[in-house]
């Protein structure tokens, strides 16, 4: 099982970046999808969850409105559209995915079962 994550980068406060997860070695449809991040210094933290059929979503309540999930079945990817970056929003992102049961939305990163490498996300002032 792979995840590559990408599209991390170096981008002034209001910019958007958007990040990309490609999947293999599993069968994309039946994992629900979450990216995470790590600040310097704090702790693991989800930012955005999405099911595996892609109805249900869930937020950090400091993204919701600026950041976005989403997933491509067919080309087993998921991604995170983000806008109106903050410098508080620089981290190391990680994608995630988690087997469940139909519509399940899993939002404790204990609960996920692979991980991609992370990519470097960098906000400046």
């Amino acid at each position: 099982v792979q995840l590559q994550a990408s599209g991390g980068g170096l981008v002034q406060t209001g910019g958007s970046l958007r990040l990309s997860c490609a999947f293999s070695g599993i069968t994309f449809s039946y994992y629900a999808m979450g990216w995470f991040r790590r600040a310097p210094g704090k702790e693991l933290e989800l930012v955005a969850a999405l099911s595996r059929g892609g109805g249900r979503t869930s937020y950090a309540d400091s993204v919701k409105g600026r950041f976005t999930i989403s997933r491509e079945n067919d080309k087993k990817r998921v991604y995170l559209q983000m806008n109106s970056l903050k410098p508080e929003d620089t981290a190391v992102y990680y994608c995630a995915a988690d087997r469940v049961i139909s519509s399940v939305l899993p939002i404790d990163k204990a609960e996920y079962d692979y991980w991609g490498q992370g990519t470097q996300v960098t906000v400046s002032s």
